[in-house]
């Protein structure tokens, strides 16, 4: 069974970063594709990043060229880096495995979530 496990939440000045990490447990990273998503409250979950198996990345029109999505196989681990962040960055983030789609619904892994509160 495949078990994830973010951290890497805070608090966090408005134009400041944060670094996301999930360990992948249960099998190897390798040839798993991996997606970041996040949930406001009173919002749907929305699509933030995903990392296909063969290294390719894709962005949500709301981080793009603010977040970078990364895989490290030798640790099972997938980072989210958040740069320039904005007060509507302000939810909490999921990872997600077993799927290159940008639907929640598609991916049958989930994390517990790690809380990221972006102040002005």
């Amino acid at each position: 069974q495949v078990q994830l496990e973010e951290s890497g939440g805070g608090l966090v000045q408005a134009g400041g970063s944060l670094r996301l990490s999930c360990v992948v447990s249960g099998r190897t990273l390798s040839g798993y594709s991996m997606g970041w998503f996040r949930q406001a409250p009173g919002k749907e979950r929305e699509f933030v990043a995903l990392m296909s198996w063969l290294g390719t990345s894709t962005y949500g029109d709301s981080v793009k060229g603010r977040f970078t999505i990364a895989r490290d196989n030798a640790k099972n681990t997938v980072y989210l880096q958040m740069n320039s962040l904005k007060p509507e960055d302000t939810g909490t983030y999921y990872c997600a495995g077993g799927s290159r789609s940008s639907r929640p619904h598609d991916y049958p892994s989930w994390g517990q979530g790690t809380q990221v509160t972006v102040s002005s």
